[in-house]
């Protein structure tokens, strides 16, 4: 039986690798699309195919629309098929500032990587599950954003981001809406603080706030808690929850007196 496919934006490293590592131990084969050369995330790919997974890499920036296509391009000439895509490649901005400070030029390349570049991936990549769905009936497709609690949780200081994360979620719902005709759920799973190379910077803040009691679980997310979210996702935990989301904060964000 041909093993399902899952593309993984961002995939190689942090929460991504998490996922990729999960799927892999699903049974999946995996599509891992990232920004740097294949030679400085080999030893990741290596440990993903220790796992059985057959792995793709694509050297590919979602932010440009014919990356996306050469992406899309490259997993039908290698699988020919693609039954997952989990959108999580995503920036931080490159300085955080007021927004009464922030420039336009960082906004516009926030958006673009985070928001406009997993939109249109997703309808590429719809358009062929549609056409999958409709020439074999027992094709289960599905798509999954990884977006973050800062689609709800203001930060004055990445407004630009938390717009990004938010755009997301409105993204999930009219995906799911559109698609669910189709028979193909679309999800969103919203990570806290998560302990990955992107809050390296802020490691001695965060286990301060942690310690203080900001999540009722007072620990640091791990990559493997998300990854085992969206796994569940995949098998088809919850068949009936198109448009639902999931969020992995440890409790963060329940409105606590």
């Amino acid at each position: 039986m041909t093993k399902r496919v899952a593309l993984i934006t961002g995939g190689a490293r942090g929460i991504g690798f998490g996922i990729a590592q999960c799927l892999a131990r699903e049974g999946l084969d995996l599509v891992i699309c990232g920004m740097r050369e294949e030679s400085a995330v080999s030893a990741s790919l290596q440990s993903l195919r220790d796992l059985g997974a057959d792995v793709l890499y694509v050297q590919a920036d979602v932010a440009n629309a014919a990356a996306r296509a050469r992406l899309l391009e490259a997993i039908r000439e290698r699988f020919g098929h693609l039954h997952v895509l989990v959108n999580n490649a995503g920036i931080a901005p490159k300085t955080r500032a007021d927004i009464l400070d922030a420039s336009e030029e960082i906004f516009v390349e926030v958006l673009q990587t985070n928001l406009q570049g997993p939109y249109f991936l997703t309808q590429a990549a719809a358009r062929w599950m549609i056409a999958q769905t409709q020439a074999d009936a027992t094709f289960r497709g599905s798509i999954i954003n990884v977006s973050s609690i800062s689609a709800t949780v203001a930060s004055v200081s990445r407004g630009e981001y938390c717009i990004s994360k938010a755009g997301v979620g409105m993204a999930t719902q009219l995906w799911a809406a559109r698609l669910g005709e189709f028979d193909i759920p679309v999800y969103e799973v919203r990570p806290g603080v998560i302990r990955t190379d992107m809050t390296s910077g802020v490691v001695a803040k965060y286990d301060k706030l942690l310690a203080d009691g900001l999540a009722v679980q007072c620990r640091w997310g791990q990559p493997d808690d998300v990854g085992k979210a969206v796994a569940a996702l995949v098998r088809g935990d919850f068949p009936y929850s198109t448009g639902t989301v999931i969020t992995i904060d440890g409790g963060l964000t329940i409105p606590r007196l």
